[in-house]
Parts: structure tokens; sequence; C-alpha cells
């Protein structure tokens, strides 16, 4: 079952380090938006974007493959068919600990296998709008 309750979404909100899958270069998109708010309260923010060099002052990756620092968290912007690629992408990795698709995307196959596989999932929820709730 991916994450519902506070306490959980809680406790994976104190993790540090958030590769954002799909991250814009964008102002006014929300792939932008709530990267930079994660970012300006204090997490480790990772941009993942094939199509842009440097996203908020900091080194982008074309993949999860590419990222050389350990992650936490896997933050997808994307729409809900590349999420399982995306979710296999982070299965590959052993430091990832959670996968979470943002509002409005949502994979219940991809979230049964990352499950299976030891990691949390939330789904279709705003890490901002979580944040914000919970945490600020």
């Amino acid at each position: 079952m991916p994450v519902e309750s506070a306490d959980e979404i809680e406790e994976i909100l104190e993790y540090e380090t958030i590769a954002v899958v799909g991250c814009s270069s964008t102002p006014g998109k929300a792939a932008h938006d709530v990267p930079k708010y994660l970012l300006d309260h204090g997490y480790d923010v990772i941009p993942v974007n094939p199509f842009a060099d440097e996203i908020f002052g900091r080194e982008v990756y074309d993949s999860l493959t590419d990222v050389p620092d350990g992650i936490d968290v896997v933050c997808i912007f994307r729409p809900s068919g590349e999420v399982s690629e995306i979710v296999d992408a982070a299965l590959e990795r052993d430091d990832v600990r959670v996968i979470w698709t943002q509002q409005g995307i949502r994979d219940d196959e991809a979230a049964a296998r990352a499950e299976t596989e030891g990691r949390a999932v939330v789904q279709d929820r705003c890490m901002k709008v979580q944040h914000r709730r919970l945490a600020a």
C-alpha cells in the first residue's frame, strides 16, 4: 500500500536528499517551483532533466543513473506513462528509500514493484503541500 498517513509522510519529509526527475528550469511551472521551495527549506535537491545543464545554480543530471551522490527520495514530475521506467532506474540504486510521484501522477504497478523491493511509495501528492501541512 502506498504511504497515506500523516505520520509516515512526516517521517519521509525528514530525509534530506531529493532527486527531482523532470525538474524544470522554467519559473511558474510546478516542476520548478516545488523543488525550489524544497531547496529553500533546507533539502538537498538534485535536478534530473536531460534537457538542462543547470537549475538553481546546481548541476543537472540526465538520469538517475548519472547521479553520483546518494539519494533518499526520488520525486517524479513526469507523466504517469513514464513512471515505470523511472521507478526501475530508482530500484537499480541501493540508496533510494522513497519514490514520490507528484500530484496527478501515479502508476500502481510500478508502485507495487517498488514496495516489493522495500521502498516506500507516495503517489499523487504534492511534496510542497505536504511539507507545508506537516513540517513547516
